[in-house]
């Protein structure tokens, strides 16, 4: 049962094999398990790398067996079409674009499990990255927003220097009309005087514009305080917004990418194996010489075309033969009298009919 399916999987003629020795039917079963564990791996191979797009093992494993059956069908198609040929350079010449399309096949299969097997790698430098472009967002979202929070925050440096400025004046007016007061500075006169009633009008004058200033410039700064909040806040929600994005940076192309960043023999090798894999069935048939399959698959097509080119002459023997009589019994109806005298007498009808219906279209003309 198994070696059938493996017969079914090379291409090959089960009729023929069949009938044909053990080391034939070992030989096209062995080429068939190649073209179906190969389509097996690219099944794999696509399943994986297509969940690592959709992130659906459903879509993954139906699109997936889809690609896989497209590889079967493709390397089975490789395997049957080669055939034996008395010219080695034939045959090279013949399977030529058939290995092209095994390499380029390779390739598909094995960078998807490349990313499996080097998974761990991967996500390092995936993670390494992904660190990088966090840094880097928050970096370009403070330079939208740091120009605007430090030009206000200087702003609330300004309204409180303001507000300490008015304040020292404030006290150095207060310690003016203090030392008048206790005779220490200006007249130097002990009492509460002309002089001292003058000063202190200014100080409580600056007092008032103190306090005033005070509480119009602590709105100020709340106001100021509640903006550099808001922004703050968009600042916040914009990065948290960004950031689900760069932790999205798993994806096919992302990967493909990191793994292109690792050192290439491993991927190389694997990449070989599957070339291997893929091109054993094209090079054990252009290598091995013509077996039994070979010879009683030619002894069909030759005994197919005998019998084609057998009906081709039978049918040109047959037109030739009916073009010969028709041509004779033609030529025997030229001298006969009776068939002369028949169409005769129906040419005159034809003529005369032809005239009556001429004459009465030319009488409709001139009525």
């Amino acid at each position: 049962m198994i070696k059938h399916f493996f017969w079914m999987c090379s291409g090959a003629d089960t009729d023929i094999l069949k009938n044909s020795s053990k080391a034939e039917q070992i030989k096209y079963a062995g080429i068939g398990g190649t073209v179906f564990f190969t389509a097996i791996m690219a099944f794999i191979a696509a399943s994986y790398a297509l969940f690592t797009v959709f992130d659906s093992f459903y879509i993954a494993i139906f699109f997936g067996l889809i690609w896989g059956l497209l590889i079967f069908n493709l390397d089975r198609f490789i395997v049957s079409t080669i055939k034996k040929q008395d010219n080695k350079w034939k045959e090279i010449w013949q399977a030529t674009p058939r290995i092209i399309l095994a390499i380029i096949i390779a390739i598909v299969i094995s960078k998807p499990l490349e990313m499996k097997i080097f998974e761990k790698e991967i996500n390092q430098i995936l993670l390494t990255k992904k660190n990088e472009l966090t840094l880097s967002n928050k970096n370009q979202i403070a330079n939208q927003f740091t120009p605007e929070i430090t030009n206000i925050q200087n702003e609330i440096s300004n309204l409180k220097t303001e507000t300490q400025l008015k304040e020292a004046e404030t006290n150095a007016l207060y310690e003016t009309y203090i030392a008048e007061a206790e005779g220490r500075k200006g007249t130097k006169l002990l009492g509460k005087g002309p002089v001292y009633k003058e000063k202190r009008e200014k100080h409580d004058t600056a007092l008032k514009e103190l306090q005033q200033l005070k509480q119009e410039n602590k709105l100020k700064i709340s106001e100021k305080e509640l903006q550099i909040n808001t922004l703050t806040q968009q600042q916040n929600n914009k990065f948290a917004n960004s950031q689900p994005i760069i932790d999205g940076f798993d994806g096919l192309m992302a990967r493909i990418t990191a793994l292109n960043s690792l050192p290439w023999i491993p991927s190389f090798f694997i990449f070989l194996l599957f070339l291997a894999i893929e091109t054993t069935p094209i090079f054990s048939k252009l290598i091995a010489p013509k077996g039994e399959y070979d010879f009683k698959t030619q002894d069909v097509e030759n005994a197919v075309k005998t019998w084609l080119s057998i009906q081709e002459q039978q049918r040109v023997i047959l037109q030739k033969t009916d073009t010969e009589v028709n041509q004779s019994i033609y030529n025997e109806l030229i001298e006969d009298k009776e068939l002369y005298n028949f169409k005769k007498q129906k040419a005159k009808e034809t003529l005369q009919l032809q005239t009556e219906v001429f004459h009465k279209k030319q009488q409709n003309l001139w009525k």
